[in-house]
């Protein structure tokens, strides 16, 4: 999420837990096996329900983020695990730590070697990153002026590496909240709803990968998006056409493939359509203008 300051990013990563798909009781034992190893866990509260939410601030360690010690232990990507990771001012953390999260992102696992041995945790999170597109955190915004060189502005947005943004399949504007929406006493579509309809499209692909517990739309690999992410003739058009125009890499390629159905299991359609290819495909990163 790219916005100015107090736009609602944050906000907005806190809310995610509650419209995500409740944990089944084989997601709450591996959540509070780890915190039980990491001595986190209550004692209130012998089993964790509700998905994790992490957010480290951006002065933590390599080891604080994967985990580490003499004795290994889990880090903030491992106490995610099955829930969300926030890293509010992406561009503050160290370029080292960003680039750890790669594999992770990759694998949904983390292994630490000692000399003493090799231990692996799991990390199958929810990325969640927030940023200004600019150091002083106005660029584009219509009511504030940017005082940004464009040099310091191009140098401040290189510190997030392409590798890394490949693998985030979501790049979203926050743009700055009107008066009107503030002021407004309308209540907004509670997140009870949208839960509703994101287990909906979960049952969906349960019944896709019926058998295949662990399988969805997020892990499938090439031979399940060819089976699986079948395009007409307009949408292969449509994808053919970004592909040329944005040089989207190989990864990027079957990352908008994956959120094409996945928007189109929201939808409640069994076929992607050109509409749900358009639509991930205007979430793939662009370059910021400036």
């Amino acid at each position: 999420m790219v916005g100015p300051p107090g736009s609602g990013k944050t906000l907005l990563a806190r809310a995610l837990p509650s419209i995500m798909p409740r944990m089944d009781p084989a997601e709450a034992l591996d959540v509070t096996r780890i915190y039980s190893v990491s001595g986190l866990l209550p004692s209130s509260a012998p089993l964790i329900t509700e998905r994790p939410f992490r957010a480290p601030h951006h002065t933590i360690s390599h080891a604080g983020l994967v985990g580490g010690g003499r004795v290994p232990r889990p880090g903030e990507i491992s106490l995610a695990h099955r829930g969300v990771l926030f890293l509010d001012e992406l561009p503050e953390f160290g370029q080292a730590v960003l680039e750890v999260l790669r594999q992770p992102l990759e694998d949904k696992v983390v292994t630490i070697s000692r000399a003493s041995g090799t231990l692996s945790f799991p990390s199958d999170f929810l990325l969640v990153g927030a940023m200004n597109p600019c150091p002083c955190g106005y660029m584009g915004d219509p009511v504030k002026e940017c005082r940004c060189a464009p040099a310091i502005i191009a140098r401040y947005q290189k510190r997030l590496s392409g590798p890394l943004l490949d693998r985030i399949d979501i790049h979203i504007e926050v743009p700055r909240v009107e008066y009107e929406k503030l002021s407004s006493i309308e209540p907004g579509e509670p997140s009870a709803r949208i839960r509703e309809r994101v287990e909906a499209a979960v049952a969906i692909q349960h019944q896709r990968f019926a058998g295949r517990p662990a399988m969805r739309n997020a892990t499938m690999g090439p031979a399940e998006i060819r089976k699986h992410c079948q395009l007409n003739e307009a949408a292969a058009a449509l994808m053919r056409t970004a592909m040329q125009q944005l040089n989207l890499s190989a990864r990027a390629y079957h990352r908008t493939l994956k959120l094409a159905r996945t928007i189109a299991d929201l939808a409640g359609s069994s076929a992607i359509e050109p509409t749900h290819v358009a639509e991930a495909i205007q979430y793939r990163r662009r370059e910021l203008a400036y």
